[in-house]
C-alpha cells in the first residue's frame, strides 16, 4: 500500500462571528522503521514522500555508511502501520551501526531522539575546509523566498519545512519537504547523495530555525554553508564555528545575519536591499 502525502480531514473554524464547519488538506505523517541487516535501529515520523531519498540520507548522517557503495541491497516496504526502509549493509559496517544505535522512536520535530549516550548526542564532527565556496549576497538574501515558492507540499497543507540545496548561479537545484526539518535535510542529502551530486559545491537553505542536530548532518555531508529563515540556537553557533561551517540565520526581508565563517559570503553589501 501507499501513503498520501496529504489528506482532507473536516474541522470546525470558529471565530467572533460564528462557527462554521471547514474541510482543510493536512500533511500526512507515518512511523518510518530504518532497518539495517535484519534489525530495526530506529523508528522515525516522518511524511511518507521520497522514502528512500529519507532512508540513505539518514545512514549516511548518522555515519552507518559513508559511502552508496556500502550498501549492498534497499528496500521499502509499505505496512498499515507504516513504512520499513531495509538496508543490507557491508560486513564492515557493523561498528558504525551499533556505534549509534537509537532505542526508541524519534517524534516528528526531534532529531536526537533515542540515543543511547550524551556522547553519541555530541559526537565529534568533521572539520570543513574553505574549498573556495562564494556565495553572493543577492543569492542568500533571496534563497528562503526561492524555497519557499518551490514548496508543492507547503502550498496545499502550510505545515511543512523543507531543504533545499543552493548552488552559487544556478539557485535552488533540490528541495525536499517534510513534516520535521531534520527529516528534510536528510532526503535532501539522500537525494544528492543518489544523484551523484557533491553537496559541497553548494548551501543547504532551511525553512526553520538552526539547532544541533541540522548543524551535525551538514558537517557529515560535507555542506559548508546553512541559511535558514530563523534563528540558530548557541550551541548549533558554537558546533558550526569549530565544524568549518558558515551560518547564516533570519534570511528574510531583504536581509540576513551571518554568526560563523563569513569568508564564503562575498562583501557587496550594496546589493542586499
Amino acid at each position: 500500500m501507499g501513503f498520501p502525502l496529504s489528506r482532507s480531514m473536516s474541522g470546525l473554524s470558529v471565530h467572533r462571528d460564528g462557527r462554521a464547519p471547514i474541510s482543510r488538506t493536512l500533511p500526512e505523517e507515518v512511523p518510518v522503521a530504518l532497518v539495517y541487516n535484519g534489525t530495526t535501529h530506529a523508528v522515525m515520523m516522518a511524511s511518507p514522500g521520497d522514502i528512500a531519498d529519507f532512508a540513505y540520507g539518514f545512514a549516511l548522517t548518522e555515519g552507518i555508511v559513508t559511502s552508496l557503495d556500502q550498501v549492498l541491497e534497499f528496500e521499502e516496504v509499505s505496512h498499515d502501520s507504516g513504512i520499513e526502509a531495509r538496508f543490507w549493509l557491508r560486513d564492515d559496517r557493523q561498528e558504525a551501526l551499533s556505534a549509534r544505535r537509537r532505542f526508541m522512536a524519534g517524534p516528528v520535530g526531534c532529531g536526537l531522539c533515542g540515543l543511547d549516550s550524551l556522547e553519541q548526542a555530541n559526537r565529534a564532527l568533521p572539520v570543513i575546509s574553505d574549498d573556495g565556496l562564494k556565495l553572493h549576497p543577492a543569492q542568500v538574501v533571496r534563497a528562503t523566498d526561492d524555497l519557499r515558492s518551490l514548496q508543492v507540499l507547503h502550498e496545499r497543507t502550510r505545515a511543512t519545512h523543507a531543504a533545499g540545496f543552493l548552488v552559487p548561479g544556478q539557485g535552488i537545484v533540490t528541495l525536499r519537504e517534510d513534516v520535521g526539518r531534520h527529516n528534510a535535510l536528510d532526503k535532501l542529502i539522500g537525494a544528492l547523495a543518489r544523484q551523484g551530486i557533491d553537496p559541497a559545491g553548494g548551501a543547504f537553505v532551511m525553512t526553520s530555525r538552526l539547532s544541533v542536530e541540522l548543524v551535525q548532518k551538514c558537517a557529515m555531508a560535507g555542506c559548508a554553508a546553512l541559511i535558514a529563515v530563523s534563528a540558530p540556537t548557541s550551541h548549533a553557533l558554537r558546533l558550526a564555528e569549530a565544524a568549518g561551517i558558515t551560518l547564516v540565520a533570519f534570511a528574510r526581508q531583504g536581509g540576513f545575519d551571518i554568526y560563523s565563517h563569513p569568508q564564503r559570503v562575498i562583501s557587496e553589501v550594496s546589493d542586499v536591499a
